[in-house]
């Protein structure tokens, strides 16, 4: 009796965990929704000093900031769509493969978050808080922390292991590989232009890369890491 008691109590709590989940990633779908409108209609809510990010449509999605956001984005809708399976007793539980893409799209958030926090945000003209203006506040802020809080206290997972840090890498990798290319297509006197260099990685010298690239990708596994080692461990809703 006692175990079947303590069995029941299990479910219930992972129950309880993917429903807050399931919720959270209808949350952070709707905000990436609404932060895309604002960015292509205009859309303003708070008014004062504001770093914007681009001007055309294609040039939006040359910043990370913006395909980080899109990749959580899509990994919250997928994950809305397995929870609902299982919620509803379609299916038992939620394939690995949509854990480990969360991991990167988490991560990719993360990082995104810390770079506007710790680096962007300080160096931009207007101030660091107009970093955080409209669509920017979801971009760079909201959605990148509430997308971490979700994956750490309830998107527990059992699944993931130390290689799947490395991938989460992967958008990261991915994205350096075309920011150092067009960096190096642009270079003039061992200069490229903030143009073409629109995180001033590398306006001290185009030879900065070789020590700015290395840090990004140790970061990033580091981020990468914490989430994976916190999503076992510090679960509010941890099996008993």
């Amino acid at each position: 009796m006692c175990y079947n008691m303590k069995g029941e109590r299990r479910i219930n709590m992972k129950n309880t965990k993917m429903k807050i989940s399931f919720i959270l990633n209808i949350i952070i779908v709707l905000m990436t929704v609404f932060a895309f409108i604002m960015m292509f209609t205009g859309f303003k809510f708070m008014y004062g000093p504001e770093t914007t990010i681009a001007s055309s449509t294609v040039g939006r999605f040359r910043f990370f900031t913006i395909d980080s956001n899109l990749l959580m984005g899509i990994a919250a809708l997928l994950f809305i769509i397995q929870e609902w399976k299982v919620l509803t007793g379609k299916q038992k539980r939620i394939a690995k493969r949509f854990y480990v893409y969360k991991l990167m799209a988490t991560c990719a958030v993360g990082l995104t978050f810390i770079i506007v926090f710790f680096y962007l945000g300080r160096i931009t003209p207007n101030g660091f808080f107009s970093i955080y203006m409209n669509q920017n506040l979801f971009f760079h802020g909201l959605i990148p922390l509430l997308s971490m809080i979700n994956f750490v206290l309830y998107e527990k997972t059992n699944e993931l292991w130390m290689r799947h840090t490395f991938m989460s890498m992967i958008p990261v990798v991915v994205y350096a590989m075309y920011y150092v290319t067009n960096i190096l297509l642009h270079v003039e006197n061992n200069h490229v232009s903030p143009t073409y260099d629109w995180y001033w990685f590398v306006q001290n010298g185009v030879t900065k890369v070789i020590v700015v690239l290395p840090m990004i990708f140790v970061l990033t596994y580091f981020i990468g890491f914490i989430l994976m080692r916190l999503n076992k461990r510090c679960s509010v809703l941890k099996e008993l």
